[in-house]
């Protein structure tokens, strides 16, 4: 059974380019422009992982987390942070204290990485 991805980015480029690389490693990813219609994306269809920009209009990634989590229906989805933010440590120790499972800066990381991260935490859980 194909595992479920929620792509959620507002750059068209960055949705098709990691939408592309997951796909052909036989994942069904749904894309989100924004935390509200990520929001409704998870009600519909729970997925196994969701992949999180933070810099997003109507609402951004943090707020999106804060919801995901203090939602019973959906706090055990893993999230894991994908921005261009940078790897400020006091961001990342938010992330993760807001409860996403990683933090990755798409400049820092390959597609390749990020096929394994993704791998690692579908298949491992971790």
């Amino acid at each position: 059974m194909k595992k479920n991805i929620l792509l959620v980015d507002d750059d068209p480029l960055i949705i098709r380019m990691y939408q592309n690389k997951l796909s052909k490693e036989g994942y069904t990813v749904k894309t989100a422009f924004n935390g509200e219609e990520a929001l409704i994306q998870v009600m519909k269809e729970k997925p196994d992982l969701i992949l999180l920009d933070i810099m997003m209009p109507k609402m951004n990634g943090v707020e999106t987390l804060k919801a995901l989590k203090g939602e019973p229906k959906t706090e055990m989805i893993p999230v894991i942070i994908l921005t261009n933010l940078g790897d400020n440590p006091e961001d990342v120790k938010n992330a993760k204290d807001l409860g996403a499972l990683d933090y990755l800066v798409k400049s820092e990381i390959t597609l390749r990485e990020l096929s394994e991260r993704v791998k690692r935490v579908i298949e491992i859980g971790k």
